[in-house]
């Protein structure tokens, strides 16, 4: 009877050992959410004419620094940023609180920088509530197997703040693709879900500290997420920040440009020229970009050809791309079988509303002047004013 005793003994020890490992680490989770929620933050931008919802960490209090991930912000300047109020010492955590109270709660949030690459992006506010703090980062990249826990605004929960936690997969160099362009950084893959919403929120280690900033999960797994590393984080704040481009109808509006939305979503403005007609001049609304160049395409219809071009245009446009002081002649075939002459030219997406007002100009008069040589039917008024004469000036 004794010896049937121990055994049950030993097993009610085991059972109270392991609850009170339970309640420990429930606890340091429970600490870990509550400061990592000091420097927590909403994050909501307009972009692509619809308001992104995301979330972002405070990295430094002096300067009033925030990281999100650039696809939360895409090519907006401004962002407005809720730090989470606190009631009973818990957060509020209905997004209704905090809307109906913006003026209040509300932060304006300069965009300063962007790294596509990287997907990361530097926000600058006008101010810091009482209470929050800079996190603080993690020396190095975190080792697999360690415990990570996240907070986000993720839009599939009614709630902000949400609490995630999950285990380190693996810490690699990752090249791959999502809705905001191509990307190449190191990855800290984790068990954790991430949600649209979560993008841009703090990942911390048992200590408390910024080891990752949540980004993507994979499309072809399950509880497979990525991150970008904290040593991926730190380059690019100690880099040179790349100004983040303003959006295109903003940019148009501050060059004092009429513009139109086009069927193909892009932009038209129409020129005066000489000869008193128009010429129309787009400008895409998308931005393209290879490593940290950010440029947008600028371009116009000269002519429509039913048939193919011969040797001595084509040489002859060659010759005048080579003598313009930007962009150049291509010629595409559109879907009825007509041959499109088109001038093209690409522009920094951060240049000034003037730089681009310029642009466009010179891409009116080039093309304007180049129907001359390209449709000789048209009456030539002035000898001056043809194409090889114009590039000369």
């Amino acid at each position: 009877m004794k010896y049937s005793i121990k055994p049950q003994i030993v097993r009610l020890a085991a059972c109270a050992v392991a609850l009170a490992g339970l309640s420990q680490s429930a606890l340091a989770d429970v600490e870990i959410y509550n400061e990592t929620l000091k420097s927590t933050a909403w994050v909501l931008a307009k972009t692509g004419g619809s308001t992104s919802s995301g979330t972002g960490v405070l990295v430094n209090a002096e300067k009033k620094l925030l990281v999100t991930n650039f696809h939360v912000v895409g090519d907006a300047r401004a962002a407005v940023i809720f730090f989470p109020e606190m009631k009973d010492g818990q957060p509020i955590n209905d997004r209704n609180h905090y809307l109906k109270n913006v003026r209040k709660l509300g932060i304006r949030g300069r965009v300063l920088g962007v790294d596509r690459k990287r997907d990361l992006a530097l926000v600058e506010l006008d101010k810091l509530p009482e209470g929050t703090k800079a996190i603080d980062m993690a020396r190095k990249t975190i080792s697999p197997g360690a415990q990570v826990q996240s907070i986000g605004n993720s839009g599939s929960s009614d709630a902000l703040w949400v609490f995630t936690s999950g285990t380190v997969r693996s810490a690699y160099q990752k090249q791959f693709r999502t809705g905001a362009g191509e990307h190449d950084f190191k990855v800290v893959e984790t068990t954790s879900p991430i949600n649209p919403g979560d993008s841009g929120g703090p990942v911390v280690n048992s200590d408390g500290e910024l080891v990752a900033i949540a980004q993507s999960i994979s499309p072809k797994a399950r509880l497979v997420s990525y991150n970008v590393d904290i040593t991926e984080v730190k380059s690019f704040l100690e880099s040179q920040w790349k100004p983040a481009p303003l959006p295109i109808d903003e940019l148009l509006e501050k060059a004092e440009l009429t513009f139109t939305k086009h069927d193909s979503g892009h932009m038209e403005v129409s020129f005066d020229q000489k000869d008193e007609t128009k010429q129309a001049v787009f400008v895409t609304k998308e931005i393209e970009y290879y490593g940290r160049a950010d440029v947008r395409k600028v371009w116009a219809l000269a002519a429509t050809l039913k048939e193919a071009p011969g040797v001595d245009v084509l040489t002859q446009l060659l010759q005048q791309s080579a003598r313009t002081k930007m962009g150049a002649w291509t010629i595409e075939k559109a879907s009825n079988g007509d041959y499109l002459v088109i001038y093209c030219c690409k522009l920094d997406a951060t240049a000034t509303p003037d730089a681009l007002k310029s642009t466009m100009e010179y891409v009116a008069t080039l093309t304007n002047v180049a129907k001359k040589d390209l449709i000789p039917t048209e009456p030539k008024e002035d000898p001056t004013e043809t194409l090889a004469a114009w590039l000369s000036n």
